[in-house]
């Protein structure tokens, strides 16, 4: 069985450490439960403050409660209610990684995102598909006949200078011809002495 070639670890580490703000917003993001997903009509989205998530793998799986922070610098979530104590008792949140979650509930206090759930709804990219093809069609033949004119045009162009360079060289051949006659009627020698007699 084949396999595809790993993409270079190195330069993806690097591209997830250098990665701007926008770029690592989309890093962020989990997919939507069955239910959700049939309602809002988009399949994943990025996790934000206030949602509602529960971890589907790990050590802590099968854990459900709201998001209290995102850290977009080390791509990491964190949940109200999942801490761990530390060695001196204080109490910290655990990191967890949004690919680990899945979204049970969304905050839609913003209207933004609202009008993210708006643009992926599925309908209004059908319509679209439809309605693009119908264009094409009726464009079309008026393309070709635009096309089919200039070629015409060009071959009137293009036999006008033929006509004219054919005619050239009539001419050019009928002078060489003439030339060539009279060099083989009077030799060189002949033509010196001709002058001599004539300026005698």
């Amino acid at each position: 069985m084949q396999t595809n070639r790993i993409k270079n670890p190195r330069k993806q580490r690097k591209m997830l450490y250098n990665a701007p703000a926008h770029k690592r917003h989309k890093l962020m993001a989990a997919p939507l439960s069955k239910e959700l997903a049939t309602s809002k009509g988009a399949k994943t989205l990025p996790v934000r403050k206030g949602d509602t998530v529960r971890i589907k793998r790990g050590d802590h799986k099968g854990f459900e409660g709201k998001v209290s922070r995102v850290d977009l610098k080390e791509y990491r979530i964190y949940l109200e209610g999942l801490t761990r104590e530390k060695t001196d008792g204080t109490n910290i949140f655990l990191p967890i990684h949004p690919s680990k979650v899945q979204i049970r509930n969304l905050n839609l206090d913003d209207k933004w995102r609202k009008n993210i759930l708006s643009r992926k709804n599925a309908p209004v990219k059908e319509e679209k598909a439809k309605l693009k093809p119908a264009k094409k069609a009726e464009k079309t033949p008026a393309k070709k006949i635009k096309e089919a004119a200039p070629q015409e045009q060009k071959k009137v162009v293009e036999e006008k200078p033929i006509k004219k360079t054919a005619a050239k060289t009539k001419l050019t051949s009928k002078k060489t011809a003439k030339v060539t006659e009279v060099k083989k009627a009077v030799p060189k020698g002949q033509k010196k002495k001709t002058s001599e007699k004539e300026e005698e």
